[in-house]
């Protein structure tokens, strides 16, 4: 052992020294930089787990939202198709009175017509008759006008 000792020149006041500074240097840095590491280390940890946990709750809840959305499209597709029904049979139903209405008016206008013209017919056949009644008059007038005057001669 001696032989080994002297070949490397290892001096066993310098081993001590060393593992003494070792020593220190391991406590330095333990104190100063592997505790403050592991704190940091522990906290980046403790805020990725939150960051992870947050994420899978954002991930439901969007999961979530995005299922009552399509609910409430589907409900709203729903709703706006029963209400485009019901404004076309209304629509429809409107359009069928305003027909019927528009048939009383025209058949309102066709009588006022036929009673406009048959009142017109007998206001002409009244004149007509008062025509041929005093055509009839000024006719026999000039005959027996005539006949005074056959006689006459």
């Amino acid at each position: 052992m001696d032989s080994i000792i002297s070949t490397f020149h290892i001096d066993w006041k310098i081993i001590v020294a060393q593992a003494v500074n070792f020593g220190v240097v391991f406590v330095v840095l333990y104190i100063f930089a592997l505790k403050p590491l592991s704190k940091l280390m522990a906290e980046r940890t403790e805020k990725i787990e939150k960051g992870i946990t947050d994420a899978r709750t954002s991930e439901t809840m969007l999961k979530e939202t995005n299922l009552k959305y399509e609910e409430m499209l589907a409900k709203a597709r729903i709703e706006g198709d029963t209400i485009f029904q019901v404004g076309k049979k209304e629509g429809e139903a409107e359009k069928a009175k305003m027909i019927e209405k528009g048939k009383l008016e025209l058949v309102e206008i066709l009588e006022s017509g036929k009673k406009a013209l048959k009142a017109d017919k007998v206001k002409i056949v009244a004149e007509a008759n008062r025509e041929i009644t005093s055509l009839a008059m000024v006719a026999l007038e000039k005959l027996l006008s005539d006949k005074n005057d056959l006689k006459n001669l």
